[in-house]
């Protein structure tokens, strides 16, 4: 609920810094390791929107993988949760390089 909380704080800040009414389309970009459940955020999107900026506005959200660079043998690969081994070496000393960002991406306003 608080994340939903801040996007509407955000989208409340940028309408007062560019005027518009309300959002209509709202982009989310949230990685495979960011650790938010998509469905609860939907769930909470639909209890906070109402009698806001928001109310009425499509949620779209992008999932990116995730991704990390492996230490002992320095190859990229894609991730499915932090904890995962990389799958060419075995290793589990993995940098996390994406994946874990969540941000608004884009909106229509009007």
């Amino acid at each position: 609920m608080s994340l939903c909380e801040s996007i509407l704080q955000i989208v409340e800040a940028e309408a007062a810094r560019e005027p518009f009414m309300r959002v209509t389309w709202l982009q989310l970009e949230i990685g495979a390791l960011a650790g938010v459940e998509i469905d609860a955020l939907r769930f909470c999107f639909e209890a906070v929107a109402p009698n806001t900026i928001l109310a009425g506005a499509e949620l779209d959200i992008v999932e990116p993988p995730g991704e990390a660079r492996c230490v002992p043998c320095d190859k990229t690969v894609l991730l499915t949760d932090r904890y995962s081994c990389c799958p060419h070496c075995g290793a589990y000393g993995l940098q996390v390089t994406g994946g874990d960002q969540m941000r608004i991406k884009a909106m229509e306003v009007e």
